[in-house]
């Protein structure tokens, strides 16, 4: 009884941290998708490479702090507030009436971003035993490129792959089981 409590409480702390990474990879999805627009509603064409460099330039240089803070002041309050400082990133972009302003909020959202994949790997890492966190590792990653493959192929073939690795995953068992 006691193990089945511990696997299901590992599924939702993963499942949990699983969400978190989808939605630091949905922003750049989403983003570079409607940047065209927003750039063209702002009127800052020649200010457009800055926007996504901002993020880049916030999110490589957190990175490492996110780390280490995590390491120091433990990954569930260091994930809290990188999470938050994403969103209200977010919504300063949403908000912007200028392309100065986007640039500078999309700073502070990578500022954000920049400690949502380090800090929910590193929680997994804390979270699963090790005998299990090859597994759990992979299938965030395979499940993101199976997601891109649908984009390129077909939507069916990710949402067949999908579930059968985390159903792996799930029981604790290998690609080979």
């Amino acid at each position: 009884m006691a193990a089945s409590t511990d696997r299901r409480r590992v599924l939702v702390v993963v499942s949990g941290l699983m969400l978190v990474m989808l939605l630091a990879s949905l922003d750049q999805t989403i983003v570079s998708t409607a940047l065209p627009t927003i750039v063209g509603e702002l009127g800052g064409l020649e200010h457009l490479s800055w926007v996504v460099t901002a993020y880049l330039l916030a999110v490589t240089s957190v990175t490492p702090l996110y780390g280490k803070l995590g390491d120091l002041s433990g990954r569930k309050v260091v994930l809290q507030g990188a999470l938050v400082l994403f969103l209200v990133g977010s919504a300063l972009c949403g908000l912007a009436q200028g392309m100065t302003e986007l640039i500078a909020f999309r700073a502070i959202r990578g500022l954000g971003g920049g400690g949502l994949m380090v800090s929910a790997q590193a929680a997994i890492g804390d979270v699963v035993p090790p005998s299990e966190r090859g597994c759990r590792t992979r299938c965030p990653t395979r499940c993101s490129a199976s997601r891109r493959r649908a984009r390129r192929s077909s939507a069916r073939s990710a949402g067949r792959w999908a579930p059968r690795c985390w159903a792996r995953c799930s029981r604790g068992g290998s690609r080979r089981s």
